[in-house]
Formats: C-alpha cells, sequence, structure tokens
C-alpha cells in the first residue's frame, strides 16, 4: 500500500510540473512558438479565470510585437474591454501575405493554440486584425482559417488579388482612406469605394449595393462613411468603413468595432 502511495505522488508530482512549466510571457516579453515568438497582454481588472475573447493583430511593415502592446488605438481598446491581444512577430519585420502556402497562416495558428495552453480562451470570440502589411496578412489569414475566427477587422490594407477562392465565408469589418497613398485604396474600375471588399462580398453572398448606409465620427477632425452588408446569403456580414484621408489607424476604429461585436 505504502509504494502505491509514494507512486501516486510521484505521478501527481509530475502532473503538476508539466501544468505549470510554461515559462512566463506577457508584454515586451516573448512567448515563444517553436524559433518564433508572440506578445500578450491581458485586459485590465480580468478576474484570472473567465474566458477570454482574443484579438489577434499583425503589426505594420517594420514592426514588432512590442509596438502592439502599448498601443493605445489597439492596447488601449483590449485592455479595458475585457480582450486578451496577441501580437505576433513577422520574420524580417514584415509578413508574407502574397500567396495562399504561406507558412504564416500555420504560424499564426500556433500562436492561437500556444496563447490557449496558458489562458483561457473564448473561441467563439476570436478576432483578427491588421494594419498595412499586418492587415493584408489578416486578409491572408481570414481567407484560409475563416472558420476559426469570429470577425475580420482589416486597417488601411488587402490582399492583392481578390478573385481567390477563401475557405469559407466571413464577418468583415474593413476600414480604408481614399487618399492612402502607401497602401492604396483599391478602387473599382468605375471609381466606387464599394470594390475595396469585393473578394468578400462574392464569397459571402452579398448584392453589390450595401444594405444601408450612414456617417459616423468619433473625433471632429475625421469622419466615417459606413456601408453594411446585413443579408448575405452566408448569414454572415460586412461593414465597410471609407474616410477621406490616408493610411493611418483611426482613432477609436478598432474600439468601436470591439465594442459593436463583444
Amino acid at each position: 500500500m505504502r509504494a502505491l502511495l509514494i507512486l501516486f505522488l510521484l505521478f501527481a508530482s509530475h502532473l503538476s510540473v508539466g501544468a505549470t512549466d510554461l515559462k512566463p510571457c506577457e508584454l515586451v516579453v516573448p512567448c515563444a512558438v517553436g524559433d518564433r515568438s508572440f506578445h500578450a497582454r491581458l485586459p485590465d481588472n480580468w478576474d484570472g479565470k473567465t474566458p477570454l475573447p482574443v484579438l489577434l493583430h499583425f503589426h505594420g511593415w517594420g514592426r514588432q510585437g512590442p509596438l502592439i502592446m502599448k498601443h493605445s488605438r489597439i492596447a488601449g481598446a483590449t485592455r479595458k474591454l475585457g480582450v486578451l491581444l496577441l501580437a505576433p512577430n513577422g520574420l524580417g519585420r514584415t509578413w508574407n501575405f502574397w500567396n495562399a502556402d504561406t507558412s504564416d497562416v500555420s504560424f499564426a495558428l500556433s500562436v492561437i493554440e500556444e496563447a490557449a495552453r496558458r489562458w483561457p480562451i473564448d473561441r467563439s470570440k476570436i478576432f483578427v486584425s491588421g494594419y498595412s502589411y499586418g492587415s493584408a496578412m489578416a486578409w491572408r489569414f481570414a481567407c484560409s482559417q475563416g472558420q476559426s475566427i469570429n470577425t475580420l477587422l482589416a486597417v488601411s490594407g488587402s490582399i492583392p488579388d481578390q478573385t481567390e477562392d477563401c475557405s469559407s465565408p466571413v464577418n468583415i469589418r474593413h476600414v480604408h482612406g481614399t487618399r492612402d497613398n502607401v497602401m492604396d485604396y483599391p478602387f473599382g474600375p468605375s471609381g466606387k469605394v464599394e470594390s475595396a471588399i469585393r473578394l468578400w462580398r462574392a464569397r459571402n453572398g452579398c448584392d453589390v449595393q450595401p444594405d444601408s448606409q450612414e456617417r459616423w465620427q468619433a473625433v471632429k477632425i475625421l469622419s466615417f462613411h459606413r456601408h453594411r452588408w446585413e443579408t448575405c446569403a452566408s448569414g454572415k456580414s460586412i461593414v465597410l468603413d471609407v474616410h477621406k484621408r490616408g493610411h493611418f489607424i483611426p482613432r477609436y476604429w478598432i474600439e468601436r468595432q470591439l465594442k459593436e461585436l463583444l
């Protein structure tokens, strides 16, 4: 009997070590995924047990995850809305979104799974976002892994080929400036702004014309023309916010989207 007790205690001890052997990582301390890494920021006032919505954000060209951890327009939103922020680090400070078979998609999936090992996450509320080249990478990820995410939040960037065959319909929220000269606004042949999300209109089974339009603004110096497609055959919706300025993350845009989605 004593021998069995000793074996049980050794086994329990092994399980305990296995459950707590993850090296701590948060904020500027990166979390390892194979030979790559990502950064994470927990929301303020989290109780330590409630499953967390997730915002997986791809940084812009030349950047890395630590910038996202302190970005007021990204982390400033997730911190107060109870969302776990994940910021993968791109190889060479950029992303390979040009081809459907890019390894950056599988890397981003690994980031989500590693985060799930460390913190309880709500898989029904995984949001994917990005800015500039990161926005194009977020499009690529949504096109490949649409079934695993709730909504794509894209800022000033899209994949070049909008005729690709994406895996599944996806809820889309995209914002872009008509004077963007870095990731040019993708006007259609007739100059219509709706062409910016033509791939998702086709994949989601939406009409060409939006179901409704409205204007809104979060700050006085910037207004948006919002186009909504809410009666798509797939049951997914599309929101396109267009403004008349250039290449940047609009103040409070990510925060508003998360508030509405949550």
